[in-house]
């Protein structure tokens, strides 16, 4: 009975450190749109190794990528209006933390994920820790690391719409027009 208050220390001690150390040398914020998606390897909820972008290539994709736990509250609001909107879009949140310390507590990190994410989402979230986050954080910058950082990728992994000043109705509303554009509408 007492290895549960020790679980949810470890798991406390874990996102204190993730977000203390997690960007602790800010990267300017810069906005990649027309770039493709850095390469790099990450694991979903779900236990699987994932190869960014290139497992999402063949159809837009939105990623949510955030940088520390307090991102989350800006996530919730782009998945609310995202899914409510309905679109026929693959979203994928990309928690990314670039340091080498929180590398070392990425089981206790993603424990603690798959702890308040339903299991039939864990496939779409894939984390990125240490060096492996290191191209993401350079490719969107990591200042201001509350708000989430949205691409929209086209079927190549290029960035084709790009936004990280915290959840907008009418930016949703601009993506949601070049989504349509994409697929031809």
């Amino acid at each position: 009975m007492r290895t549960k208050p020790i679980v949810a220390a470890a798991i406390a001690l874990a996102v204190v450190v993730s977000t203390s150390v997690g960007c602790s040398s800010p990267i300017p914020n810069r906005v990649p749109t027309g770039e493709v998606f850095p390469t790099t390897t990450g694991e979903s909820l779900e236990r699987v190794e994932v190869e960014v972008p290139t497992a999402w290539l063949g159809s837009p994709t939105v990623v949510l990528v955030g940088y520390e736990q307090d991102a989350q509250f800006d996530a919730d609001r782009w998945l609310y209006g995202l899914l409510a909107a309905e679109l026929d879009v693959r979203i994928v949140e990309l928690p990314t933390i670039p340091s080498a310390i929180a590398s070392l507590f990425s089981g206790t990190i993603d424990e603690g994920m798959r702890g308040g994410i339903p299991p039939e989402d864990w496939a779409s979230v894939v984390t990125v820790y240490g060096s492996a986050a290191a191209p993401v954080a350079e490719f969107t910058g990591n200042e201001k690391n509350r708000n989430m950082r949205v691409l929209l990728l086209d079927a190549e992994g290029r960035v084709v719409w790009f936004h990280d000043e915290g959840y907008s109705a009418r930016e949703q509303l601009d993506m949601e027009a070049r989504l349509a554009e994409l697929r031809g509408r």
